[in-house]
C-alpha cells in the first residue's frame, strides 16, 4: 500500500502510517529499530532495495532522506516536503517513508526526521554515497547509535580511510570493512590449524579498493609483521598469503566465488567466498548495534604503514645502523691520527739524535720531504705539531 502526500509535515506523515497500518490490518508496531538512509536520487532505488531485503531479517521503520538541488535562488528561499508512505507488501516486513527535500528545509533534515523515529528504539543512519566526514557530527548522524558509510562509493578511496580514521567516533562503521568478514573468519580459522609464527603477509586485490587496504591494515596490526599490498585486476580482494615458519599459508579467489585455502602438509580445499550484495552488509551491520573495537583499531594503524617494520623488530636494525655508522667515525679518525703521529714524528726525532753528525748534511739528502708532503697533506701537519713538542731535535740540532 501506498499513500503519497505532497508539501506535507511530519504530524500528516504519522497520521498515514496509522490509516496504512489499520487498513492491511496490522496496527500492533513489530519493528526493532529505524533506519535512515541519506541518498540521492540518482541511488534511492537501490538502497532502498537493499533496505528492503534487509528488513527480513530485521523488521524496521525505513526513512530514506532525499535531498533534491534547487535549480534557482527562488527555489532556495522555498521549502517543501513530499513523502511516498510504503506499508505492506511494498515495504518488506516493516515500513517505509521516502522524504523528499526542497529549499531552505534540506539543511534541517534533522527536525523532519526526529519526529518519525520509533520511540525506545535503536537508530541506524546510512549514507550509501556522499557521506560527511565526520558522520557523528552530522545532524542526522547525531541522532543515531550507529553510522553506516561506504568508502567504495568515494571519489578517492584510500584518501578516505584517512579521513575516517582522525574523525572516528564510536559506532562508525564501513561497509568495506563489512566486505572483508568472511576473510577475516577465514584467515583466523587457517591460523588456528597450524601451530606457527607469521613472519610476513602479501594481500592482492584491486589496486583502489578499500577493503583490500582495510584487510592489510587488519593483518598488519593483529600480527605485528610488515604486510606488502600487491595490485591485480581484481575482481575485488583475489589472494592472501602468509610467511610463516611451518611453510606458506594462502587463501586465493581468483574469480569472486570460490576460494583455495592452502596450508603447507595439508591438501588444498575449496573454499565458499562469494561476494556479497548490498543487502547482506546491511543485514550484517544491523546485527549488531554496539561499536566495533576491532574496526577501530585496523583503521586507526594507517596506510602509510603497510609494509614497514614492526615495532618489536625495530630495535635490532636501529643498533646495526648505529654500530655502522660510528665505525667509519672512529676507526678512520684513529687511523689518521695514529699514522702521523707516531710514525713520520718517530722517524724524524730519531734520525737527529742517533745520528747527530751528519745532521746538517742529512739537510740536503732531505730536499725529498717536500714529495712526502705532497703525497700525505696530513702527515706534515702532524709532524709540525709533533716537532713543538720533541725538544730533543732543537737540542740536537744546535
Amino acid at each position: 500500500m501506498k499513500i503519497d502526500l505532497t508539501d506535507t509535515t511530519a504530524g500528516e506523515i504519522n497520521k498515514a502510517l496509522v490509516r496504512g497500518r489499520r487498513a492491511i490490518g496490522t496496527p500492533a508496531v513489530g519493528m526493532v529499530l529505524t533506519l535512515v538512509i541519506v541518498t540521492d536520487e540518482e541511488n534511492a532505488y537501490d538502497a532502498l532495495k537493499a533496505a528492503n531485503d534487509a528488513s527480513r531479517e530485521h523488521p524496521s521503520r525505513t526513512l530514506v532522506v532525499i535531498k533534491r538541488v534547487s535549480r534557482g535562488p527562488r527555489d532556495r528561499t522555498a521549502s517543501r516536503l513530499d513523502a511516498e508512505v510504503r506499508v505492506g507488501a511494498d515495504a518488506g516486513t516493516g515500513e517505509t517513508v521516502v522524504l523528499r527535500l526542497y529549499g531552505e528545509i534540506v539543511e534541517h533534515a534533522d527536525s523532519v526526521v526526529l519526529p518519525l523515529l520509533l520511540p525506545d528504539a535503536p537508530v541506524v543512519v546510512w549514507w550509501p554515497v556522499n557521506a560527511p566526514l565526520d558522520p557523528a557530527k552530522d545532524p542526522l548522524g547525531a541522532l543515531a547509535q550507529r553510522r553506516v558509510t561506504d568508502s567504495y562509493a568515494a571519489e578517492q578511496p584510500v584518501r578516505e580511510l584517512a579521513a575516517r580514521a582522525a574523525a572516528y567516533t564510536p559506532g562508525d562503521t564501513d561497509l568495506s570493512w563489512t566486505r572483508i568478514t568472511p576473510w577475516r573468519s577465514m584467515l583466523a580459522a587457517a591460523l588456528d590449524q597450524v601451530d606457527c609464527e607469521v613472519r610476513g603477509v602479501e594481500v592482492e586485490g584491486e589496486e583502489f579498493n578499500p577493503s583490500c587496504e582495510l584487510l592489510a591494515m587488519w593483518l598488519a596490526d593483529r600480527l605485528d609483521v610488515p604486510v606488502r599490498r600487491s595490485p591485480s585486476t581484481g575482481p575485488g580482494l583475489t589472494a592472501v598469503r602468509l610467511d610463516t615458519s611451518r611453510g606458506p599459508i594462502t587463501l586465493d579467489r581468483a574469480d569472486g566465488s570460490l576460494a583455495t585455502l592452502a596450508i603447507e602438509g595439508q591438501p588444498a580445499r575449496a573454499v565458499a567466498l562469494k561476494r556479497r550484495d548490498t543487502a547482506e552488509l546491511i543485514a550484517e551491520e544491523l546485527r549488531r548495534l554496539d561499536p566495533d573495537d576491532t574496526y577501530a583499531s585496523a583503521l586507526r594503524y594507517g596506510v602509510e604503514r603497510l609494509g614497514a617494520v614492526p615495532k618489536q623488530s625495530a630495535d635490532a636494525p636501529a643498533e646495526t645502523a648505529t654500530a655502522e655508522a660510528s665505525e667509519p667515525v672512529t676507526e678512520p679518525a684513529t687511523a689518521e691520527a695514529s699514522e702521523p703521529v707516531t710514525e713520520p714524528a718517530t722517524a724524524e726525532a730519531a734520525e737527529p739524535v742517533t745520528e747527530p753528525a751528519t745532521a746538517e748534511a742529512a739537510e740536503p739528502v732531505a730536499a725529498p720531504e717536500p714529495v712526502e708532503e705532497a703525497a700525505k697533506a696530513p702527515a706534515k701537519k702532524a709532524a709540525a705539531k709533533s716537532a713543538k713538542k720533541a725538544p730533543a731535535r732543537k737540542a740536537a740540532a744546535k
